[in-house]
């Protein structure tokens, strides 16, 4: 017969107390609420990829709803499912988005080129 977990509701994730150690409330299939001695809470997603096991972190709850966490956990374990780190995606993703990000040199050079155009002494350019 199979064994169900009562998944967690609002009132649970609002009054846990924390204690002295980090308490981690589980909503099932690997989705857990750490509740930090501090009281601050966080969503993580336990999951074992290449026979080690690791952890995915979602964001703050209240921040993070009980259904977006779900929603961030199932599709972490979709990309597991395929044998996908999603740990190594979201790296990716923010290497992506920083090398496509405007920098200070990128601005600076445009600067410079603009200052040059309207004919700025050298020791201004430099």
């Amino acid at each position: 017969m199979p064994v169900f977990h009562e998944r967690l509701t609002d009132h649970d994730c609002k009054n846990a107390e924390p204690g002295p150690k980090i308490r981690k409330l589980t909503d099932g299939a690997g989705l857990q609420l750490w509740i930090q001695p501090t009281g601050t809470r966080h969503w993580r997603f336990a999951y074992r990829f290449n026979g080690k096991q690791k952890l995915y972190a979602i964001g703050p709850y209240p921040l993070i709803t009980i259904p977006e966490a779900r929603e961030a956990a199932f599709k972490a374990r979709k990309l597991v499912a395929h044998g996908l780190d999603p740990m190594a995606i979201r790296r990716e993703e923010k290497i992506k988005a920083a090398a496509s990000a405007v920098t200070f040199e990128m601005i600076a050079a445009e600067f410079v080129e603009k200052a040059r155009k309207e004919g700025r002494a050298p020791n201004t350019l430099k």
